[in-house]
């Protein structure tokens, strides 16, 4: 069964920084594009980054030049380094993995960490 493990969140003041993990195990699979995911209290949940296997780039405009996404194959995680952190950065960060899954066949899926809180607070 394939599961996604996040770490990393917490309180950091405004211009801090903080790096969150997502570490996908269990089963057989392939992990192919990873993201991470934001969900501020009566917001919907949006696209923050996210990064193909093969290294491949993209950010929301929020937070391009202060936030980066890389990724370790061998390992199976993702990461996001978040710099010069800001109160409107306050969320519940969430990792999402396009996994090529070997069950009897091989199927894709999406799978959704569990999510990890980010507060942002003098």
């Amino acid at each position: 069964q394939v599961q996604l493990v996040e770490s990393g969140g917490g309180l950091v003041q405004p211009g801090g920084s903080l790096r969150l993990s997502c570490a996908a195990s269990g089963g057989i699979f392939r992990a192919n594009d990873m993201g991470w995911y934001r969900q501020a209290p009566g917001k919907q949940r949006d696209m923050v980054a996210t990064i193909t296997r093969g290294g491949d780039t993209n950010y929301a405009d929020s937070v391009k030049g202060r936030f980066t996404i890389s990724r370790d194959n061998a390992k199976n995680t993702v990461y996001l380094a978040m710099n010069n952190l800001k109160p409107e950065d306050t969320a519940v960060y969430y990792c999402n993995v396009a996994m090529s899954v070997y069950n009897s066949r091989w199927y894709v899926r999406d799978y959704w960490g569990q999510g990890t809180q980010v507060t942002v607070s003098s």
